[in-house]
């Protein structure tokens, strides 16, 4: 079975504009959590969120001319922006390779042309295009294999970095750019997620977002940006690219339970881990670090608490694990592909993020959730989880890499 490895990151987010900075508040402990101040918060029961700094546009200004942005949303600017720094760092020269072998994956759900997007009123139909990102990369780049998004909530950029490496390891690809963008904050967002009392509405920014924890109310969503870049280790090798480490397992699921709610216990979260640790050829026990989907919610954290306990058993109180949406907030479609970054910086640095905001512990909830401060311990194995609403689950396994 072909090797599929990483060899580019890509980040927009809250907490930092680039790969390095966004690792390195996390790793501090810093928060990106702020009363929001992108749109009017009458009549919105939440306050808090974690937006990007506009300082993000100068950064896509470099890769992309003003006619070309013109026809985009902030959040697809966003998306570009972590796909150029993902492209840039994976070093490949595109008109040297054989582009009908590289193919590009974005899990997006819709790209946030809402709201104040609305005003200008021009470029409508190109601004409402859910395929923009990954069609305007292709005419960029000139790349000519398969163009598109995966739709599948919460887990599509863990969706679509899972199809990436299938399609590598099957031998009709050599490259794939996958990632995934989260919306900006808007009305719709706010009053749709309130409906569903998913959200959080505590007003403190230091609370809001407190995964794991005895008073958790809701998520707090967070905008930004994930690309990664997937190559085959035969392709990384032979064009002398850096390589951060494999992608060994992946997995896709549907729990065909819910349209909003887990699976009772978490037994639909379980699967879609057991599966990935099966991809990769490991067994629970090789398992150092696990980013957990770790919404803040009341289910989401239980169950998903049960459903490493249920693969892990004794094992699973001594494997470190966090969530980092306290500090990024929940990034939606991003969300695997900036979780994902962070195993991958997790191996590389040997530091594993904490969990802010850790206060009063859940009785129930008694796995080390890595409290407040990062933790220092070498990662051969980190798996990310991402668990979508629709049951769409869907758990990556990275692993240290042995040239």
């Amino acid at each position: 079975m072909k090797k599929v490895v990483i060899t580019g990151l890509g980040s927009i987010t809250a907490i930092g504009l680039n790969t390095n900075d966004y690792w390195n508040a996390l790793t501090n402990g810093e928060c990106g959590m702020a009363k929001i101040t992108r749109i009017s918060l009458k009549d919105h029961d939440t306050t808090v969120a974690a937006q990007v700094s506009d300082d993000f546009e100068a950064l896509v200004s470099k890769h992309w001319k003003k006619r070309q942005l013109n026809i985009t949303t902030k959040s697809t600017r966003m998306c570009l922006a972590a796909a150029g720094e993902a492209i840039d760092d994976c070093g490949a020269d595109f008109t040297a390779l054989d582009t009908t072998r590289i193919g590009i994956i974005f899990g997006i759900a819709d790209n946030s042309y809402n709201d104040s997007e609305k005003e200008g009123r021009t470029n409508i139909i190109l601004k409402r295009m859910p395929s923009e990102i990954p069609a305007m990369l292709a005419l960029k780049y000139g790349i000519k294999g398969p163009s598109f998004n995966i739709s599948t909530a919460c887990a599509s950029s863990a969706y679509a970095a899972t199809l990436g490496k299938q399609l590598i390891q099957s031998g009709a690809y050599d490259m794939i750019i996958t990632g995934g963008m989260s919306n900006v904050v808007s009305h719709i967002i706010l009053n749709g997620f309130n409906q569903l009392l998913a959200m959080s509405v505590n007003p403190d920014p230091a609370t809001a977002s407190r995964p794991f924890t005895k008073n958790r109310d809701g998520f707090i969503m967070g905008e930004g940006s994930g690309v990664i870049i997937l190559e085959s280790e035969e392709h990384a090798k032979a064009r002398g690219a850096k390589i951060y480490c494999e992608l060994a397992g992946a997995s896709m699921t549907c729990e065909a339970y819910n349209l909003t709610a887990p699976k009772t216990d978490g037994e639909g979260m379980a699967e879609a881990i057991s599966l990935a640790i099966r991809d990769a050829g490991i067994s629970p026990d090789e398992v150092d670090y696990i980013n957990a989907h770790g919404t803040s919610t009341s289910l989401n954290d239980l169950y998903e608490t049960m459903a490493v306990k249920k693969i892990f058993g004794k094992k699973a109180y001594d494997i470190p694990m966090s969530s980092i949406k306290a500090a990024i907030g929940h990034t939606l479609t991003a969300c695997g592909a900036l979780e994902g970054i962070a195993c991958v910086k997790a191996i590389e640095s040997g530091i594993l993020p904490p969990t802010i905001h850790y206060d009063e512990p859940d009785p129930e909830l008694d796995l080390n959730y890595i409290p407040n401060k990062a933790l220092k311990k070498d990662v051969n194995v980190a798996i990310s989880n991402s668990f979508g609403f629709g049951g769409h689950n869907s758990t990556l396994v990275f692993r240290k890499y042995q040239g």
